[in-house]
Parts: structure tokens; sequence; C-alpha cells
């Protein structure tokens, strides 16, 4: 198993991972938004490869802006975080973190944030596993006018 940052040469394999998470997406936009992190200093990804294919990815930010429980700003975010389902629960996601762990200390960062939807019950089981302590749930709202 191999991990690469973000490159241009495993740009379109990313978009393809954001995809099968985030599949309302499309994948025109996807590819540009993760295009404009090529080289960013505040946003980074990471790729897991097996065997020649891209099995996994993680992504972070810095955010500047209010987080939950966040003691100081700014603050490590994982934006996403995704296992193919053959290889979950084989310590991918886990390996994944450790490296968004070393990019926030790097960055001189206290803490790392996340956050999943409150029905997704394996994401919050690994969260916790791997230490991260749950501190709000909430119901969003919208009307339209």
């Amino acid at each position: 198993m191999e991990i690469e940052q973000l490159s241009i040469d495993n740009l379109k394999q990313l978009t393809e991972l954001v995809l099968e998470l985030w599949i309302d997406c499309e994948f025109d936009e996807q590819f540009e938004n993760y295009k404009r992190i090529l080289g960013s200093e505040s946003e980074i990804c990471y790729l897991c490869k097996e065997a020649g294919d891209y099995i996994a990815f993680l992504h972070l930010s810095s955010r500047n802006d209010y987080v939950e429980g966040a003691k100081d700003l700014p603050i490590a975010y994982v934006e996403g975080i995704y296992v193919k389902s053959d290889f979950q629960k084989k310590g991918i996601a886990k390996k994944l973190m450790n490296y968004a762990e070393n990019w926030a200390k790097q960055k001189g960062y206290n803490q790392i944030a996340s956050d999943t939807n409150i029905t997704n019950s394996v994401s919050i089981d690994f969260h916790k596993q791997i230490g991260f302590a749950e501190i709000e749930r909430i119901v969003c709202f919208i009307k339209d006018l």
C-alpha cells in the first residue's frame, strides 16, 4: 500500500473517488475544485494506492472560521475521507488520519476536527476509535420563501 499526495498525475483518480463518496457531485466540477488544491498551503489531499489501483483518499483543510469545540484557530479539518468498501476495516483510514495529524502538527495546530452525518454510525464509530471526542449533534433547517 502506498500513500501519495495529490498531484496532477492522480487528480483524475481522486475525482473518481470523490464521486464514489459524494454521488450527487459532477466530475468536471469536482475535478476543477480539487485542481485548485494543487500547491495550496491551506489544503491537501492524500490518496492510497493498492496494487496500482486508487482505493482511498483524505482531504484536509485549514479552517479559520468557527469550528465547534475548537480551542484555537486556525484548525486542521477533515473535509472528507473515503475508503472503497472492499478495503474498509483494514487500517487504511487510520493510516490516512496519521498523515492528517502529521500535516496538522507541521502547521503548528493543536487540534484536528471533522464532521459526519448524524446517521453515519460507521463514521462516528471510526472517529471515536481513533481518539476524536464527539462535541455536538445538530439538525439543520431551511425554508424556501
